[in-house]
């Protein structure tokens, strides 16, 4: 009932669009939309029903997902455009939409092909909308993978000793997401040493942890297909000077954007709370990408706060709040949480120490 009810949701767009039927291809939002966890299949939704377009590889599993939905199975005989514009044409559809992002230019003209006569029209972001809004067996899957994620850099954490590689520290801490129950990392895990820590998506290599240097690890676990996101900033050993001197504006920063937070405030001005705190220190152009984004099935969907975002938040998101201070070749400082927004504030989900003195790490 719960993919049933989601896709009635959409119904609504289709009607002020005028169309027949979307053909739904992206496949986290078929997930969203079915329950089914494949890939290589569409769905097709119109007023009168739901079809899952797939191949025979998948039949068993769409029985077992979403019995809900009435199976389009092709064979290995039928190629896949053919087989949607068979489909769409015994169904009546005039007015096609089609995920914009999802399409591929080869696919698009293959299905132009087969649907001579139809029209097709691009649709954006009808799906990612409604993902924004977690209802609560999503939310309590975030937790589960906050929690592991959690778990998994407590491991990390007491494990780290000098001359441990970044690579090292990345595959022991997606061992031990492993080991406390996720399916793996939800991103590909950033352990950055000293002035790597200030490449923002920077990947991990073979440099080595020593004493009198910072680590940054952003890191986030996959729980039942959804993801935590995270990030800490530790010192290998007794913080340095710098790092004493700038760790307490990003927390300060990151402090600001959480109090922000809570139904109907614009993105932007949670962006800007933190903003003008790392701005006010002198650093405001060592901040440099926005302050955070929404996680579910993806590490990054809507909504983003960003100050060019005029969009409000609404109870059931759940962002990021993550400000930095890169100084290039010097080094660099984040602190990432996940938090709820709830009818009544906000709630964060995160719950790892960050005070200065709790980054210290004794090698």
């Amino acid at each position: 009932m719960r993919f049933t009810a989601r896709i009635q949701r959409l119904l609504p767009a289709l009607a002020d669009a005028e169309l027949d039927g979307l053909l739904v291809s992206d496949p986290v939002n078929v997930r969203y939309l079915s329950g089914f966890t494949g890939d290589s299949s569409s769905l097709l939704i119109t007023g009168h029903g739901t079809s899952i377009l797939s191949d025979r590889r998948f039949e068993t599993q769409i029985a077992s997902e979403c019995p809900e939905l009435t199976p389009q199975i092709r064979g290995p005989e039928t190629r896949m455009t053919e087989w949607i514009g068979s489909v769409v044409r015994e169904a009546g559809i005039k007015r096609l939409g089609l995920e914009d992002h999802a399409v591929p230019w080869s696919l698009l003209r293959g299905i132009e092909k087969t649907l001579a006569g139809v029209a097709l029209t691009p649709t954006s972001g009808w799906v990612s909308e409604l993902r924004a809004v977690k209802d609560e067996q999503e939310l309590e899957t975030i937790r589960r993978a906050v929690r592991c994620g959690e778990r998994a850099f407590g491991v990390l954490r007491a494990s780290l000793r000098e001359g441990m590689s970044e690579l090292e520290a990345a595959y022991l801490l997606e061992a031990a997401i492993r080991q406390f129950g996720g399916s793996g990392c939800g991103f590909p895990s950033i352990v950055a040493v000293g002035p790597s820590g200030a490449l923002p998506h920077y990947q991990p290599g073979r440099a080595m942890i020593t004493a009198g240097q910072g680590l940054l690890v952003d890191w986030g676990a996959r729980f039942e297909g959804y993801t935590s996101d995270l990030t800490r900033t530790l010192s290998m050993g007794r913080a340095t000077p710098r790092m004493r001197e700038l760790y307490p504006i990003v927390l300060e920063a990151q402090l600001a954007a959480i109090e922000a937070i809570r139904p109907g405030v614009l993105l932007r001005d949670v962006d800007a709370a933190a903003r003008q705190v790392i701005a006010a220190a002198g650093y405001g152009e060592a901040f440099s990408h926005s302050l955070g984004h929404g996680i579910g099935l993806e590490v990054h969907e809507p909504p983003r706060l960003a100050s060019p975002e005029s969009g409000k938040l609404a109870a059931g998101m759940v962002v990021t709040v993550e400000p930095g201070i890169y100084l290039p070749g010097e080094i660099g400082i984040r602190l990432e949480d996940d938090v709820l927004v709830t009818p009544g504030g906000h709630e964060v989900l995160s719950s790892l120490p960050k005070g200065l003195e709790e980054t210290e790490v004794i090698l």
